[in-house]
């Protein structure tokens, strides 16, 4: 009897998801920028071609991004398998949907800056508009109005509003509190042209109907950027642990010095964060600085006397004023007004991120 030995074949790899092939980590950005490349080569044809009116930037990113889902899926179906492949779909179609919420201001941003270059220029932040009719002149006049208005109506209103707030937290109980909380509620929906009537009635009381200034312009942007102050500052002293207090309070602190040396540099980046928001809510407002500051094309550096022109105020007489051989000049202006006036909210708000990220306790491992 002889005995055959036959050779085992090699034994064949199992197919497995779980061990299939990975894309690189930096892939699915890379996809994304070329996506939106593709497209904006696109539109760009297209606008060169007089196919379309000027370039589409909302039409290059969206369908430069349904291109990205696309790719991603194919890609990553082919690499890694079905089941990363899904998985990257549905990141990839959450991102979508944050991408389109976004359109709006990618588009407001876009124009923005593209019509707003017309006159970003040396006059325009050097020059006011007095005696000026056609080309030429600027918002000088303007933008100091803007400045000085809203710190005022900041100092009004960030020590109104973070008091407030520290009572509503730290001391208000029954129904005072929950009065201050109610009124408050309801100032947060009170239209802007309201407050400036109340401006205007306010001083038209004591001084006459004729009267128009930039305190009455900082006045009835207080009443708009209190309750936006108080609810922020309300929100972010309760996030404050209140271990901290009741450590503080048991080595002998009296309550108001621990609000003011535990509480307050605690939530200090929350806080300027918060009036950081309402200094933004309030200094675009148009209809109550038109009613009360007024309009002029000179520069005033006075609060409290006579009228002040303010950027919002000027982009709207800019536009609505353009007529005749030097319409264009008046919307370039309004357009480069807007622009500015984005240029300095954006400005206080990384000023007020470093004053935060100064101030803000230190903490050691």
């Amino acid at each position: 009897m002889t005995a055959t030995t036959t050779a085992a074949a090699p034994a064949r790899p199992l197919a497995n998801s779980y061990t299939a092939g990975k894309l690189p980590r930096w892939t699915p950005w890379v996809m994304l920028v070329g996506s939106w490349a593709v497209f904006a080569a696109i539109f760009a044809i297209l606008a060169a071609s007089k196919a379309t009116e000027g370039f589409n930037i909302v039409g290059a990113v969206f369908f430069g991004t349904v291109l990205f889902d696309v790719a991603i899926y194919t890609t990553s179906l082919l690499v890694e398998g079905p089941r990363k492949a899904m998985d990257r779909l549905i990141t990839s179609l959450v991102a979508t949907a944050f991408i389109v919420a976004l359109l709006p201001l990618i588009s407001l941003g876009w124009t923005v800056v593209v019509q707003g270059l017309a006159r970003f220029d040396i006059d325009f932040f050097s020059q006011s508009m007095r005696n000026v009719i056609g080309a030429g002149g600027g918002a000088l006049h303007a933008i100091v109005g803007t400045l000085e208005i809203t710190l005022m109506a900041a100092l009004i209103s960030v020590p109104i509003g973070l008091l407030t707030s520290i009572y509503l937290v730290e001391y208000g109980r029954g129904m005072l509190a929950r009065g201050i909380t109610f009124f408050v509620d309801v100032m947060t929906g009170i239209p802007s042209i309201v407050a400036g009537l109340f401006a205007f009635a306010l001083f038209s009381l004591f001084f006459g109907p004729g009267i128009r200034n930039g305190f009455m312009g900082a006045i009835a942007l207080s009443v708009l950027m209190i309750p936006v102050v108080v609810r922020s500052s309300e929100e972010i002293l309760r996030i404050v642990p209140n271990e901290l207090r009741e450590a503080s309070l048991a080595l002998g602190v009296p309550k108001w010095l621990t609000v003011l040396k535990v509480v307050l540099p605690t939530s200090l980046a929350g806080l300027v964060t918060g009036v950081m928001l309402a200094i933004a809510r309030v200094i675009g407002e148009t209809a109550p600085l038109l009613i009360v500051a007024g309009f002029t094309t000179s520069m005033n550096y006075d609060l409290f006397n006579d009228r002040m022109m303010t950027l919002p105020v000027f982009v709207y007489t800019q536009y609505t004023q353009a007529a005749g051989l030097h319409a264009q000049d008046s919307i370039d202006r309004a357009w480069t007004g807007a622009l500015a006036l984005i240029i300095i909210v954006m400005l206080l708000n990384l000023i007020g991120r470093i004053i935060a990220k100064a101030f803000a306790p230190k903490y050691g491992r």
